[in-house]
């Protein structure tokens, strides 16, 4: 029997503790670079049409209905698997729960920066090429004349639209920097789950993390993105936050307690989500097939490209797992609250990612192309991971219950 109180992990659906669609999450993401740059080369225009049915503000395409609408479908399963009576019982794991969001957003976005202005401006800048140049969406409710300097950018007029042509490799800037401050709240649950972690803790840190995301997330990437000399659109940060973590969050909570109410709980957990759970995966695909299609020419131009970007998230994400394993040790947690707490850090929310790039710099930008690396190197990397957490379970003192 199962304890009343305990927080409910709903069962993954493989041996393994990953479905289908999540254990080859990295080959899906294969075919959709494939896919996506044919459909380039083939059909041209469908991805342009189709990112060309936008809502616009002040003249300029500001929200891209069919992204809007894969994205809002990629999130709200996610969202509706929080059970935010969780948060309340976070007061009984406060050095957990105080280490995790400490690591995530007073240390994570920082050395994202960091290390992503390191690999891309310095050691590989030459690689991506010194002079390549980006162009990006103008900032919401700025009208600059053409010509004019807005930070590292200068104003261009590109088929009859005004946008900012900024350096390349800062472009590729902006989309690690939305991704280290994006903490993932989806398929952590997965790893949480094989590491045999706390999941009562990662379901709190899930939860909590979405609540933080609405305030934390547009401050941090403003002030970094201002560092970096990029665009700062704090009108369309807002906005991206409203229609991609805000929305979904609001019909999560509110669905799951209709659903719960009407249904039961049992049924929303075998029934409703074992349905709902491909829709995430299936939304985000047919997103990467349009972001691909805009950047086949880049890649099949450069090939590496997607080398220099993964380079430096793949050592951010080390690093932050690391950080946060050995002071999980540091602080005297046991390891089943060690795992998940070093798991959240090191894995990315690359779905609010994927929507803020495209939002606030376009479908085509790279700092778009940069937040795909982030989904391309996710599952192999947090599984060799797991697979290390399992290993060191005997560096953590054992618990007595």
């Amino acid at each position: 029997m199962t304890n009343s109180d305990e927080p409910v992990v709903e069962a993954p659906s493989t041996a393994e503790g990953m479905s289908v669609f999540e254990r080859y999450l990295t080959l899906w993401v294969g075919l959709c670079i494939i896919g996506g740059i044919a459909l380039g080369k083939l059909a041209p225009g469908a991805a342009t049409y189709l990112d060309g049915m936008a809502i616009h503000i002040g003249g300029a395409p500001v929200v891209s209905i069919p992204i809007a609408v894969c994205l809002f479908f990629m999130m709200y399963p996610i969202m509706v698997k929080i059970d935010f009576a969780e948060v309340l019982k976070a007061g009984k794991s406060l050095r957990p729960v105080g280490l995790t969001l400490f690591i995530n957003w007073a240390i994570k976005p920082f050395t994202m920066y960091a290390i992503a202005f390191l690999f891309l401006g310095v050691l590989f800048r030459g690689f991506i090429g010194a002079d390549a140049t980006d162009l990006i969406r103008m900032p919401l409710g700025l009208d600059l004349e053409v010509g004019a300097q807005y930070g590292a950018g200068t104003a261009v007029m590109e088929g009859g639209i005004k946008m900012l042509q900024v350096p390349l490799w800062r472009s590729y800037l902006a989309g690690c920097i939305l991704l280290g401050i994006a903490p993932c709240t989806a398929m952590v649950l997965v790893w949480g789950f094989l590491s045999k972690g706390n999941d009562g803790h990662t379901l709190v840190m899930v939860a909590i993390n979405s609540l933080t995301m609405l305030v934390l997330y547009g401050l941090l990437g403003g002030f970094l993105l201002g560092v970096g000399r990029l665009p700062v659109p704090w009108e369309a940060l807002a906005l991206s936050i409203g229609i991609y973590v805000a929305l979904p969050l609001v019909a999560g909570y509110f669905s799951r307690r209709a659903i719960i109410k009407a249904k039961g709980e049992t049924w929303f957990r075998e029934r409703f989500l074992r349905v709902l759970t491909p829709i995430t995966i299936l939304a985000l695909l047919a997103t990467l097939v349009l972001l691909f299609s805009f950047k086949g020419d880049v890649i099949l131009a450069k090939p590496l490209t997607i080398v220099w970007i993964a380079i430096p998230l793949a050592i951010q994400t080390i690093l932050i797992f690391a950080l946060g394993y050995w002071l999980s040790k540091v602080f005297g947690l046991s390891y089943q609250d060690a795992a998940p707490t070093a798991m959240i850090g090191a894995s990315n929310h690359f779905e609010v990612a994927i929507a803020t790039a495209v939002m606030l710099f376009g479908l085509s930008s790279g700092a778009a192309l940069a937040t795909v690396v982030g989904v391309l190197i996710e599952v192999p990397l947090m599984l060799m991971l797991v697979k290390f957490c399992l290993r060191t379970q005997n560096w953590f003192t054992p618990t007595t219950e």
